[in-house]
């Protein structure tokens, strides 16, 4: 069950700086007043505690002071010994010698915090005793806490917010939540979101218990990490002995901010870095911190993949080599036994590649078998076999889960890590029996990724509704031990890293329409609320558009300039993006500013840049071939802003003082195949000889819908012919398409247009144009439908050309030497639908689209409750319909929960007789292999269709197409029907299994041109 908007509001309705949190601090003056910018808050804890919960104090304390300008004391109480645990590597990192903070004391000024963890605090278990605090709805619980105020808790306090945990990481994410309520955001160091001032907080006077998170080990890993994030560590911090300086004092802002997040999980980096090895205070610093260490899919036993490289002997190769790799496992194991690990079991091939050619079952259950004895040989069997005591897991990535798939198996306390393709689809998650699996299942799941079709590293291309609809499939179908997402170099994922771990913490907070409203609070906690619902619309704009296609994918030949004016289209959505993310941080005051500019301007505006190269490009090389003089002026427009995307880097690499140097190092223009350019090179533009005069004069005409030109010949019209013509204007569709008059010679001149019907006009009749190359004139010509006469006709268009002070020889050649005067067709359809045709689309231009939201009818939910649910914005263009619950059984391709969508054609006949009905989906996966996605389509009463779109290769493959799809970021398929003629007809869907998300329908009758989103939705009469 999802929350609804007012719920969730409600919950966060006092203080939106904390995303997702019950209240439990105010600033209006109610309750108990904790601290102001004349006093201070006293925090108390034992000097028992977890070291973990000792150093979250001191934070709490510093955090405080950061929002009223006074820090808290923190205050260790003594029951008569010596601290017992280790804090020994916070001291060594932190350079601190103690947690104790400020001078407090029972009598202090400020008001009392009082943290403690069951078990651990004595105060704690003496307040629970007294019935002072009701813990049974944790105890025993994995990370829940309680939070309330409690009267004399201890002598000399007559008031306190005390806030108990299950263990030492709910303890640390009670107190970090008072934190981000207060205003301290947990990007504060690592997007330098500046803390929210307050005059005065106080605790609410409320109990609220937080239940155990929804997922149990939430993490990210720093993976494909240079050259940004290891140019930042080589310019930030010594080197060690092997290479780049991933020490221990870089990891305590990671292990910081995870927790801050309400994360407890890490996959270090991995390509030229040794966790254990770089720095030995790095493991026990993350144990005293209370982040549980892991490590990658392809590094089992604890041991980094470099650690082979330098210390390893013979090849990573098992079966010719285990005498070698056994004891290298063992000290893997040994060296993670003191502290709380997820081990990797199995074993790949070396650098993150398959262990062998085929699928070698035998030989991978055997490296299984190994790993098992060793583990048993240190920890015993029992502890092996519970998974809350030695946690292991076997990540199924892409060969690993053909191996599963031939039939490999693991004991089943080890936990199935299922992943995504790297390209944020799941490929598999739990059936059957799978489910009672005692170390459950997990996601790993890709924000960034290095491979075919194409590398994403540069800047955030995460769409957040596919990120929730893919989570919370897995949540739903019992992938709830494990979520660890790839992020890359950390920054500049701090957007979606944030919804990954909220989703994480409390699925059940977040439902399909809660997007908007998510982003709304995180731009409130990071920014300030004066700006966060102008922040979150362009947010949740960028969030979709990124997800259209990986930015290093969009190339000159992506976005069509010709038809449906899409390039036009998609390059104004971005422009309009980056004048509002200007305007955003224009507004907002110098302290926020670089918050804003590292998690929106620059990302927004890198887009935006980036894309306008592209077109730029795809403009010159189209103008070029149309002799235009322009071609030059738009090809230095592209330089242009191919300098502009270099400031734009130096501005991100020299933010601060130059804080985060080399972070955006990443190449991201040039790609040839799916690596990297080692160097940014703008693609390959023309010029125009301007100095020479066209063989058609000085005049050139160009029309939507067409790369040709008139007068003239080329290879898109007929030679020797000085005419064009539009494709079809009608009612229902287009009323106005443009004509394009430019400078193909060394002369200016003037023109003129006219036409041989009154009710076609043109946005601009005459005008002159030079020969700079900058004065091209876009003209749109309209038809007025309600003086054009009724059925089929055509106009004819002329266009003339005039120059002053010209040669006898000027005179004759206005159109060239062998050419005539443009003229340009304008076909007309003046058909509407009839009068009692309601709720449905009509054709227009030989084709008709439709969003599949915008159905005509749609059947009621199923007996077993199954029903269709809009996911807005999860598509290309508008939103994804799917099934609900996602745990439902297959549907019938006759009785099935349907669709229904009315439509009116015009077109007599089709090519063929057939109609080409393409639909388009969201990239998902079979997650269940015996129940594929597919679909059921039916046109008027023919026999309905069942298309399975996606078909699963053998041995771990992605299925056929795949790449395509990924690249497209849509799976197409097209059926075809018997087309019976113009007039009403009905297209019915039915979604036979739940998990695939419809889009759009393309309703071909011979008129859908060549284009990345597919044309426009048809008009709809409703």
């Amino acid at each position: 069950m999802r929350l609804s908007h007012s719920l969730v509001s409600a919950l966060c309705a006092v203080n939106v700086a904390a995303i997702g949190q019950k209240s439990t601090v105010n600033f209006n003056s109610s309750g108990l007043l904790l601290a102001s910018g004349n006093s201070a808050v006293q925090i108390y804890a034992e000097q028992n505690e977890w070291p973990a919960v000792l150093r979250v104090c001191d934070d709490l304390a510093t955090d405080f002071g950061r929002v009223t300008g006074t820090n808290g004391s923190v205050t260790l109480l003594k029951d008569g010994g010596a601290p017992s645990l280790n804090s020994s590597a916070i001291f060594n990192v932190t350079g601190k010698t103690s947690y104790q903070m400020g001078g407090g004391s029972y009598g202090a000024k400020g008001g009392v915090i009082i943290a403690g963890t069951l078990g651990n605090s004595t105060i704690i278990d003496s307040l629970v005793k007294a019935g002072k605090i009701d813990v049974s709805a944790i105890e025993g619980t994995w990370e829940a806490y309680v939070s309330v105020i409690v009267a004399d808790p201890m002598p000399g306090v007559s008031q306190a917010l005390v806030i108990a945990r299950s263990n030492r990481r709910g303890t640390v994410y009670g107190l970090y939540s008072i934190s981000e309520q207060i205003g301290v955001s947990p990007w504060y160091y690592w997007a330098d979101s500046p803390p929210q001032k307050h005059e005065s907080i106080h605790a609410t006077n409320t109990t609220v218990v937080q239940a155990s998170p929804s997922v149990k080990y939430r993490g990210f890993f720093l993976n494909d990490e240079a050259p940004a994030l290891t140019g930042y560590i080589m310019a930030k911090f010594p080197p060690s002995p092997w290479g780049p300086g991933y020490n221990a004092d870089f990891y305590k802002t990671v292990f910081e901010l995870l927790l801050r997040l309400r994360a407890n999980y890490l996959w270090p980096t991995q390509w030229n870095s040794m966790f254990n090895v770089d720095d030995p205070r790095s493991q026990a610093l993350a144990d005293e911190y209370g982040v549980v260490m892991g490590s990658s899919h392809t590094e089992p036993m604890v041991r980094a993949t470099k650690e082979w490289n330098v210390f390893g002997k013979g090849p990573w190769q098992w079966n010719t080599n285990n005498a070698s790799i056994y004891p290298f496992f063992v000290e893997g194991a040994e060296r993670a036994k003191p502290y709380e690990s997820v081990i990797t079991m199995g074993m790949r091939g070396s650098g993150d590649t398959a262990l062998g050619a085929g699928i070698e079952t035998e030989l991978l259950e055997n490296v299984v078998a190994t790993q098992t004895e060793i583990l048993a040989n240190i920890w015993g069997n029992a502890s092996v076999q519970d998974p809350d005591i030695v946690p292991q897991m076997w990540c199924l990535y892409k060969e690993v889960q053909g191996y599963y798939e031939a039939g490999m198996t693991v004991p089943d306390y080890i936990t199935l890590l299922w992943t995504d393709d790297n390209f944020g689809n799941i490929r598999r998650l739990p059936i059957g029996n799978e489910t009672d699996r005692i170390g459950g299942a997990g996601v790993y799941y890709h924000f960034d990724y290095v491979g075919d079709p194409r590398n994403y590293k540069w800047i955030n291309t995460v769409q957040l509704q596919k990120t929730w609809e893919q989570m919370q499939l897995a949540y739903e179908r019992d992938a709830r031990q494990i979520w660890v997402v790839n992020v890359g170099d950390l920054k500049p994922l701090e957007l979606p890293i944030s919804h990954f771990f909220d989703l994480a913490y409390d699925i059940n907070l977040w439902d399909k329409d809660s997007i908007p409203h998510w982003l709304e609070m995180w731009a409130s906690r990071e920014f300030g609320p004066a700006v966060a619902a102008d922040t979150a619309v362009l947010m949740n704009n960028y969030s979709i558009a990124a997800g259209r296609r990986k930015f290093e994918l969009v190339d000159p030949t992506t976005y069509s300039l010709i038809n449906y004016n899409e390039a036009d289209r998609v390059l104004a959505q971005w422009q309009t993006m980056q004048a509002a993310a200007q305007s955003i941080y224009d507004s907002l005051p110098t302290e926020t500013q670089a918050a804003f500019f590292e998690m929106v301007y620059h990302p927004v505006s890198a887009a935006y840049t980036y894309y306008d190269i592209m077109i730029s490009v795809a403009r010159n090389n189209l103008y070029a071939s149309q002799g235009r003089n322009s071609a030059n002026a738009v090809a230095q427009h592209a330089r242009d802003q191919f300098a502009r995307d270099h400031e734009l880097t130096v501005q991100y690499n020299s933010l601060l003082g130059g804080k985060w140097a080399h972070m955006m190092d990443q190449t991201h223009i040039g790609y040839q195949y799916w690596q990297q350019p080692m160097r940014n090179v703008l693609p390959a533009m023309q010029t125009v000889q301007n100095l020479e005069r066209d063989l058609i004069g000085d005049m050139g005409v160009s029309i939507q819908g067409t790369n040709a030109t008139v007068p003239g010949d080329d290879m898109y019209h007929a030679l020797s012919s000085n005419a064009l013509t539009f494709s079809y204007f009608d009612p229902h569709g287009v009323s106005s398409q443009w004509i394009d008059i430019f400078s193909v010679g060394t002369k200016p001149f003037a023109w003129n247009i006219t036409s041989n019907a009154t009710f076609v006009s043109f946005s601009q009749s005459s005008g002159t144009l030079s020969t700079n190359g900058s004065t091209d004139v876009r003209i749109y010509a309209t038809v007025d439908w309600d003086n054009c006469p009724p059925g089929n006709g055509m106009v004819m268009i002329n266009i003339t050309a005039s120059e002053s002070q010209t040669t006898m020889y000027d005179e004759q050649t206005l159109y060239g030497t062998q050419y005539n005067m443009p003229q340009l067709m304008l076909p007309y359809n003046h058909t509407v639908a009839p009068s009692n045709f309601s709720n449905g689309f009509v054709e227009s231009d030989g084709h008709l689209v439709v969003e599949l939201e915008h159905w005509s009818s749609v059947s009621p939910p199923s007996s077993d409750n199954v029903s269709y649910e809009v996911i807005p914005g999860l598509s290309r263009t508008l939103s994804g319909v799917t099934l609900f619950p996602v745990t439902a059984s297959s549907q019938s391709a006759e009785g099935g929960p349907a669709l229904t969508y009315d439509l009116y054609t015009f077109s007599p006949s089709t090519a063929g007789g057939v109609v080409n009905i393409t639909i388009v989906t969201t990239t998902s996966l079979n997650t269940v292999p015996d129940r594929p996605l597919e679909y059921a389509i039916q046109f008027d009463d023919q026999p309905a269709k069942t298309v399975q779109y996606v078909i699963d290769q053998p041995a771990g493959a992605n299925p056929a197409g795949w790449l395509v799809a990924v690249a497209n970021a849509a799976w197409t398929s097209t059926s075809n029907f018997t087309y019976s003629g113009p007039g009403a007809h009905t297209l019915t869907i039915r979604a036979l299994e739940p998990g695939m998300v419809l889009n759009t329908a393309w309703v071909n009758l011979g008129g859908v041109r060549p284009s990345y989103l597919g044309p426009p939705e048809s008009h709809r009469i409703v």
